[in-house]
């Protein structure tokens, strides 16, 4: 994911690991148009709610990169005590657990519409480069009958 993307959202969400106890754990998470970059906290107990924490003291520099492109849906939303679960499945079938507040809900529809926007805009790329590509077949000489 290039870094000049242009960045939507920046801020907390919590993971839930792969592992067997399949913990949840707090990432800082950055939504660009190109998909969802996530940056492991540094030092597990710190922080407090430190929002204005220069992001190379509290978060590491290396960042998991969900691509919109590998992405095939955002989904599964349920709301339970407080909190917003979802869930973005993987083109390979790989399902990620996300959840946050509910005043946060904010991350699963914005996450939605930018894998939808960047699908579009996708599709839409493929239809200009079919349509370039035929146009520059040239002439067949069928049209000169009609």
């Amino acid at each position: 994911m290039s870094f000049t993307a242009k960045v939507m959202r920046d801020g907390l969400l919590e993971k839930r690991s792969s592992g067997l106890l399949q913990l949840w754990k707090k990432k800082r998470c950055v939504l660009t148009e190109e998909g969802l970059r996530l940056h492991d906290c540094k030092g597990g107990g710190g922080g407090g709610g430190g929002g204005g924490d220069a992001p190379s003291s509290a978060w590491s520099a290396k960042a998991k990169e969900l691509r919109f492109e590998r992405m095939a849906t955002v989904d599964c939303v349920e709301y339970k005590r407080g909190l917003v679960y979802f869930t973005v499945v993987m083109a390979t079938g790989k399902e990620i657990d996300f959840r946050c507040p509910q005043d946060g809900t904010a991350w699963y529809a914005e996450i939605a519409l930018a894998l939808v926007r960047y699908k579009n805009l996708q599709a839409v790329q493929t239809g200009r480069n079919r349509h370039l590509s035929t146009a520059h077949l040239g002439s067949t000489g069928e049209d000169e009958e009609l």
